[in-house]
C-alpha cells in the first residue's frame, strides 16, 4: 500500500492501535473502514463517568519516554491535556506493605538482607546504564536476575512479580522484556535515580485522545462502524470479503488489531505456516475490578502484591496519582489480575469477584479467601484499609 496506489483497508478493531492505523492509512491517501464490535471505539482506552468525569475502565498513565504518543497527542491537539504527577510504589509481602520509591526505600526493605538489598541495588543501575538489551534475549529474566541479584531477590521481589504477570510462563520471560520495563521506569525519574518518578495522565481522562483521534479519522474520510462484529475474513481473486452481520464488504487489505485467537475464528483460511505462529504465542487474561470509594485505600498509586495466596496481583490507586477532587471526592481503585485463558473467574459478576478479593475484618486478623485452594489466608489487620470503603 503506497500513496501513489491507494487501497480499500479494512481494520479489525476500533481501539487505539485501529485507529491510529487509520489516521495513518488515511494520511497517506487510503480508502479505509473500522470495524468495532463493541458499541464505542476505544478498547482498553474506554471509559465510564464518576460524577460526571471521565476515567478509563483500565488503568492508564503516561512514561516520560512515550515520546511516540505524546508526538501524536500534540498533532491531535490534544498534547497541552497531559500533566505529570508523583508516583509513590508499593510492595505487599508476607502481610505487611513496603514502601518501594527510592533507593532509601530499597536499603529499609527488610525481607531482603543487607547483601542482597546491595545486590539489588548494583544490578538496577547496571541495568538502567544498558544501552542496548540485545544481548539479553538469550536468556530468561529469572535466570539473569538470579546470577546477578541472587536467589534471593528472585524469590522475594522477581518471581512473585513475573508470575503475577505471565504466570506458569513466568521463568521463561526473556531478559530484554524486563530490562525495558526497568529503563521505562528509570525514564521517568528526570534522569536521576534519586528522584520520584513522574507519570503522566491527560485531564478529562485518555478518552479523549480517543476521541479527537477518531474525529480525525471521520474528518479525512474514514468510516467507523461500532455494533459490527466481523463474523468471517476470506479471500478470493486478489480481494478481501469482510462478513458482517448479513453484509458483505470487498477490500484490498484486512489489518487486524484483535487477539490471535479471536483473528483466527474469523479468518479460519489462513496459512498454516502463518497461524502456526498465531497459535504459538501464550496470552494472558487480565480481569480489572475497579471500585470507587469514599475514602482512600493505600498510600500508594502502585502496590505490587507479592503473595501468591492472596488471589489479585496489584492494587493501582488512581486518585493517588492525579487526586479524587475531579471525581467528586471519590477515590478509584483498579483492582488488578492476569489469569490463564479459560479461569473460571472470567466468568463471574462483578460482586462475585468483590466477595473473593475483599478482605474479611476479624479481630486482629485480615482474611483473604483463596480461588486456587478453597482455604483463607490470615495477615496482620494493620494492613487491611477494608474499613475505608
Amino acid at each position: 500500500m503506497t500513496p501513489g496506489n491507494p487501497s480499500t483497508v479494512g481494520i479489525i478493531g476500533g481501539g487505539v492501535t485501529g485507529l491510529t492505523a487509520a489516521y495513518r492509512l488515511l494520511q497517506r491517501g487510503h480508502a479505509v473502514r473500522v470495524f468495532e464490535a463493541s458499541d464505542a471505539v476505544g478498547g482498553l482506552v474506554r471509559t465510564f463517568e464518576v460524577n460526571g468525569e471521565p476515567v478509563e475502565c483500565f488503568y492508564h498513565h503516561l512514561f516520560a519516554s512515550d515520546s511516540a504518543a505524546l508526538r501524536l497527542f500534540d498533532e491531535l491537539g490534544v498534547g497541552n491535556r497531559v500533566s505529570w504527577h508523583s508516583s509513590r510504589v508499593g510492595l505487599f509481602y508476607d502481610g505487611r506493605t513496603y514502601p518501594f520509591t527510592t533507593p532509601l526505600d530499597l536499603i529499609r526493605f527488610s525481607p531482603l538482607g543487607l547483601r542482597d538489598r546491595m545486590r539489588l541495588g548494583l544490578t538496577s543501575l547496571a541495568l538502567r546504564r544498558e544501552a542496548n538489551g540485545d544481548r539479553l534475549e538469550n536468556v530468561s529474566a529469572a535466570d539473569w536476575m538470579r546470577e546477578h541479584a541472587g536467589d534471593r531477590s528472585v524469590d522475594v521481589v522477581w518471581e512473585p512479580l513475573l508470575r503475577g504477570k505471565f504466570g506458569e510462563a513466568w521463568d521463561q520471560v526473556v531478559m530484554t522484556w524486563l530490562w525495558n520495563k526497568l529503563r521505562l521506569r528509570f525514564s521517568s525519574r528526570g534522569g536521576r535515580i534519586s528522584q520520584r518518578e513522574v507519570l503522566g495522565y491527560m485531564q478529562g481522562s485518555f478518552g479523549a485522545w480517543v476521541e479527537a483521534l477518531a474525529q480525525r479519522v471521520s474528518d479525512l474520510g474514514g468510516q467507523i462502524e461500532t455494533g459490527r462484529p466481523v463474523q468471517r475474513i476470506a479471500s478470493e481473486g486478489g480481494r478481501i470479503a469482510v462478513e458482517t452481520e448479513g453484509r458483505s464488504v470487498e477490500l484490498d487489505a484486512v489489518i487486524s488489531t484483535v487477539g490471535n485467537d479471536a483473528f483466527m475464528r474469523i479468518a479460519p483460511d489462513l496459512p498454516e505456516t502463518y497461524a502456526s505462529k498465531l497459535r504459538g504465542t501464550r496470552y494472558q487474561d487480565a480481569l480489572c475490578l475497579v471500585l470507587c470509594l469514599n475514602h482512600p485505600l493505600t498510600d500508594y498509586y502502585w502496590l505490587n502484591v507479592n503473595d501468591r495466596e492472596i488471589p489479585f496481583v496489584a492494587v493501582v490507586e488512581h486518585t493517588n496519582l492525579v487526586g479524587p477532587k475531579r471525581y467528586g471526592g471519590q477515590h478509584i481503585v483498579y483492582v488488578s489480575n492476569y489469569l490463564e485463558p479459560g479461569s473460571a473467574l472470567l466468568g463471574e459478576n462483578a460482586e462475585s469477584v468483590v466477595r473473593l478479593y475483599a478482605p474479611v475484618r476479624n479481630s486482629r486478623t485480615v482474611i483473604w479467601n483463596t480461588p486456587e485452594r478453597g482455604e483463607c489466608r490470615k495477615v496482620p489487620a494493620e494492613v487491611s484499609h477494608s474499613d475505608s470503603a
